[in-house]
């Protein structure tokens, strides 16, 4: 089943299990424009309250996003717009679609077969997990346009690559390659393009037939401890465990490792 967004600016399918949200302005470059950042706010929506397991982000054509909508900044250039207006979509629309993204309860994988730029390259980095292929460039350029980082630059980049490296990217506004960027921890896995489908398609189906409720909640508690001390971690851990071990998944687990056999988790 897929869902239109914004007229078709976001697809949102749901099969197996995976809900895909994609992007689909290729002839803009998937810019995160207010059509594809409402899309997305929107699909979150609704894949928060379907029955699906894990949620990949892709694109159509050849660029995952080029960030910001180049075109809606020049039009706000020529009608001299105040700057007000810029921050407030920055703040509200891009930053907002991003912070969705980041929050949602389900693992998420960035599927990235082409360039991220800008809050491009921050939608990915807001995933749990991505994958990249050998065509992937991944880059923090809001210098190239004259702006300062937006839509959680200065929160997501750092947590990831460390202070001095975030700095150093954002500074030079450097374009990485695929496999730069797995070397730094921007990406967790890098395919070639002849094995990229298969490969990606793989991993994802290993997230979606995983223990849901189990997933979720690691996910909480990793965000979580991110912030807690370890005492406050342990405690946080001991209570949501509990709710765990009272799910299906859990049962069928502990009956598949007495068996022997690969357990088969229907993410209840």
């Amino acid at each position: 089943m897929v869902t239109e967004y914004e007229d078709g600016a976001v697809l949102l399918e749901r099969a197996g299990g995976i809900a895909r949200i994609r992007l689909n302005r290729p002839e803009r470059r998937n810019a995160l424009s207010d059509p594809v950042t409402t899309g997305i706010i929107d699909a979150l929506r609704e894949v928060e309250t379907s029955d699906a397991r894990c949620l990949v982000i892709e694109a159509e054509g050849p660029a995952f996003s080029a960030g910001g909508d180049i075109d809606a900044m020049v039009e706000r250039h020529e009608r001299d717009a105040p700057a007000s207006e810029a921050v407030e979509r920055v703040i509200q629309q891009i930053g907002r679609s991003i912070q969705r993204l980041v929050e949602c309860p389900l693992p998420t994988i960035a599927k990235v077969d082409g360039p991220a730029f800008g809050a491009g390259a921050n939608l990915a980095i807001a995933c749990d997990i991505q994958l990249l292929n050998e065509e992937a460039k991944l880059g923090f350029g809001f210098r190239q346009v004259g702006l300062a980082v937006d839509s959680g630059t200065s929160y997501l980049l750092p947590r990831v690559v460390g202070d001095n490296v975030a700095k150093e990217l954002v500074f030079t506004g450097k374009l990485l390659s695929a496999d730069r960027a797995v070397e730094l921890g921007l990406a967790n896995h890098l395919y070639s393009d002849d094995t990229f489908e298969t490969e990606a398609e793989s991993f994802i189906e290993q997230i979606a037939s995983g223990p849901t409720v189990a997933l979720r909640t690691s996910k909480r508690l990793l965000r979580h401890g991110r912030t807690a001390s370890l005492s406050e971690a342990i405690e946080h851990e001991a209570v949501a465990q509990g709710t765990v071990f009272d799910s299906a998944d859990h049962a069928e687990g502990v009956a598949a490792f007495q068996e022997r056999r690969e357990p088969e988790f229907e993410g209840e």
